[in-house]
């Protein structure tokens, strides 16, 4: 038998979080089915590999032609809606839990990256959108000479962003 700690505030807390998740929602004054459908918001992961960003979105039950995607001064911004469409007129529902609704997603992008050359994908209800990194912001070797010839060369890998770190440190 495992012993547990009497906590006095346990149902305080719990009551208070329910009334969170409550009153957390939007609601719009709208008809009881704009009320039903909830505001919605795909998840995104968003990574650096070693010459580009990626987003990916999961935007199930949606089609490429519903999604729209912008680039604006340095942000990004994902939108479109999932509509909510009864198979038939008898059908008479008893729970709908997924969302339906309009969504908007904006991100901001670093200045190193080009939305120039962006590609985007939408496979299996997954939006992978792909922006190249400029050309200064890659890393590269810089190689180093010394003075006398017999000695040897040294290589050493440099990164564009280190360097910025450094130059702003110091300017």
């Amino acid at each position: 038998m495992n012993v547990v700690k009497y906590d006095p505030f346990r149902d305080l807390r719990n009551l208070q979080d329910e009334m969170n998740r409550l009153f957390s929602g939007t609601f719009s004054r709208g008809s009881q089915d704009e009320i039903l459908r909830g505001a919605w918001s795909p998840s995104v992961d968003i990574y650096e590999g070693k010459n580009e960003i990626v987003l990916e979105a999961e935007l199930p039950g949606m089609n490429a032609e519903d999604v729209n995607i912008s680039i604006e001064n340095n942000i990004i911004t994902i939108g479109g809606e999932r509509r909510f469409e009864k198979k038939d007129e008898t059908d008479n529902y008893h729970r709908v839990e997924r969302s339906y609704g309009s969504f908007t997603r904006s991100f901001s992008l670093p200045p190193t990256v080009s939305s120039e050359n962006a590609q985007a994908e939408f496979v299996n209800g997954v939006l992978r959108l792909t922006l190249a990194k400029r050309e200064e912001a890659k890393p590269r070797r810089i190689e180093i000479k010394a003075g006398s010839e017999n000695a040897q060369t040294k290589t050493i890998d440099a990164n564009a962003r280190a360097n910025e770190k450094t130059n702003s440190a110091n300017g």
